[in-house]
């Protein structure tokens, strides 16, 4: 049975960090893409970063880039994404994702082929 579980959010103060993680079992996590999206109240899921299968391949939206880092450790079937110079604007609901499909990258869209996982919240105060 396929499960996705993030965890690591809080709340924090701007200029501090986080690192959140996504374990995920029933499905050879080496074999497939990754990414993390976020949904800040009021606002449509969008798609924060993701990594391709083999962890050759990262993409950032241009607002975290040079703050966020993702990565993926196979061996613990985990995702990471390590958050650093946290912003009042970056408050949302992160959700990690798991193509659907093998030997590719996640979707960028919050409709396409993915499991969600229930997501955990991250509260940046100023």
């Amino acid at each position: 049975q396929l499960q996705v579980v993030e965890s690591g959010g809080g709340l924090v103060q701007a200029g501090e960090s986080l690192r959140l993680s996504c374990t995920v079992s029933g499905l050879e996590f080496d074999k497939y893409g990754m990414g993390w999206f976020r949904q800040a109240p009021g606002k449509e899921r969008e798609i924060t970063s993701s990594i391709n299968w083999s962890g050759t391949s990262t993409y950032y939206t241009d607002s975290v880039k040079g703050r966020f880092t993702i990565s993926k450790d196979n061996a613990k079937s985990t995702l990471y994404l390590e958050m650093n110079r946290l912003k009042p604007e970056d408050t949302a609901m992160y959700y990690c994702a798991a193509s659907k499909f093998p030997y590719s990258g996640v979707s960028h869209s919050p409709s396409g082929p993915s499991y969600f996982g229930q997501g955990t919240q991250v509260t940046v105060s100023s």
